[in-house]
């Protein structure tokens, strides 16, 4: 795999594949592959993506939703096309696996948004790209109404366009304004608590090389380790959280475990 490919966010690549598909299978597979997208977050590497995370993801799907099939499906086309591309070099499609569905009547429950924990920064960015969405999506009807005024409705390949990039814009805004009902803003804690949570910077001391690493604690929905944030679902951060600052911490590596001294970051 190379470099280019290596370095390809779950993002761009969900960008790609639907770039790649009719307008009449756009439309329908959008929406899903960005909830799958949103929920290991935009900027993760595609390369980093694993087969438990999509089996988890798979498991967290509602089997008793009534296109719950055609959902998995739609995901499943996205993971094949990234393993064919050279994304990812696992079969993660493999991986999601439509449970099977009780035909057996059962009332309907609400669909609740599962709540999302970030910090007040990150929730800012979101705010802010929903802005940036809507102020898109207005020069986009601009640009349709410009371009209807072109009888020939056949032939007319920029009204087109504009429609295709609408309903892109469209289900970008409506998964984030989904998203950001359902967060849970993560509150700065006293500086007298001692044990590590989201939104922690920490310092990680190897007592094997001395070396020091600084690390920000946060939801798997902000992952961006070229910012030094790492998952609070990734093995280091799953060591880390609740424990107390000054303590000692082994970390399963494929190297072997490592043990390490959390300190404090800044």
């Amino acid at each position: 795999m190379n470099s280019a490919k290596h370095n390809l966010s779950l993002g761009e690549a969900a960008n790609l594949f639907l770039a790649g598909l009719s307008p009449e299978e756009r439309v329908p597979s959008q929406q899903e592959v960005h909830k799958f997208i949103r929920w290991f977050g935009w900027k993760r590497p595609m390369a980093g993506l694993t087969a438990a995370e999509v089996t988890k993801y798979a498991d967290s799907l509602p089997s008793s939703d009534t296109d719950y099939t055609k959902k998995v499906e739609q995901i499943r086309a996205f993971l094949a096309y990234a393993r064919k591309k050279g994304w990812s070099e696992t079969n993660l499609a493999a991986h999601l696996k439509a449970k099977k569905v009780k035909t057996r009547f059962q009332p309907a429950k609400p669909d609740l948004a599962e709540p999302i924990a970030l910090t007040r920064q990150r929730h800012a960015e979101m705010k802010a790209e929903l802005d940036a969405l809507r102020s898109k999506r207005l020069q986009v009807i601009d640009e349709m109404h410009k371009a209807a005024a072109d009888k020939d409705f056949r032939e007319n390949a920029p009204l087109q366009a504009a429609r295709e990039q609408r309903g892109h814009l469209e289900g970008q805004i409506r998964e984030l304004e989904d998203a950001l009902k359902a967060v849970t803003i993560i509150n700065k804690k006293p500086e007298t608590t001692l044990k590590v949570s989201i939104g922690d910077s920490i310092i990680l001391r190897d007592l094997g090389s001395g070396d020091d690493r600084q690390y920000i604690i946060v939801s798997p929905k902000e992952v961006d380790p070229a910012q030094g944030k790492i998952s609070s679902a990734s093995p280091i951060g799953k060591a880390v959280i609740g424990r107390v600052f000054g303590e000692v911490v082994e970390v399963a590596t494929p190297a072997g475990k490592l043990r390490y001294e959390i300190k404090k970051g800044s």
